[in-house]
């Protein structure tokens, strides 16, 4: 079983998805999974497309040495304006999240295990998957691979090192709960101070019990 940097507290309300050694820089691999973290899965598909057609960008905020500035960093947060365009990452990261999403629809059968996959034949109940409009990126992380190793030919005679950065991706979307006591919380009225509660009797919108 492949082990994830963090485990979820429920495993019937997340599904996971992971790649390794792939073929795509670690660096810009980072700061995209970084801009993604915490959003819904909607979102983050959203924010990635329209980080490959250019509407969108990237904010480099750790591996930022020579990258140039653009207003659209500025609309996402970053104060300093550095910000890209990685396309190949953000159609790496784009795969996991429908990769994660096909498995968040079967989540319980993995969590089920063989029982609840042959209860299904003596009338069990069908089987429903997450639901995907309430899913969000609650773990996302880009580590270094194993660098491969080529060369390049120099002048005079020389050789000099052709490393490419490969990474390991792995996400988990998380199924958001439902608070039943927004409602309640949001209908109860703040307490008024007694200048706030003089001034409104004062004003005559609350008339004193006798």
């Amino acid at each position: 079983m492949v082990k994830y940097a963090k485990e979820v507290d429920n495993a019937t309300k997340a599904a996971k998805a992971r790649g390794s050694d792939l073929r795509v820089h670690f660096k810009n691999t980072r700061e995209s999974a970084a801009a993604i973290r915490g959003k819904s899965l909607v979102n983050a598909k959203a924010y990635l497309e329209a980080v490959i057609d250019h509407k969108r960008c990237i904010p480099f905020l750790r591996y930022n040495g020579g990258v140039g500035r653009t207003s659209q960093a500025k609309n996402e947060g970053n104060k300093i304006g550095q910000g890209r365009w990685p396309k190949k990452s953000c159609e790496f990261l784009l795969g996991l999240l429908k990769n994660a999403e096909s498995n968040a629809e079967r989540a319980d059968l993995d969590a089920a295990g063989w029982l609840g996959e042959h209860c299904l034949g003596f009338g069990g109940g069908q089987v429903k998957g997450l639901d995907t409009d309430a899913l969000y990126v609650s773990h996302i992380q880009v580590n270094k691979a194993q660098k491969g190793r080529r060369r390049t030919y120099r002048a005079h005679g020389r050789i000099n090192p052709y490393m490419s950065s490969p990474c390991h991706i792995e996400l988990i979307l998380t199924e958001k709960d439902q608070a039943v006591k927004a409602e309640l919380e949001e209908k109860s009225e703040r307490k008024l101070s007694r200048r706030e509660a003089a001034k409104k009797l004062r004003s005559g919108t609350t008339s004193k019990s006798a």
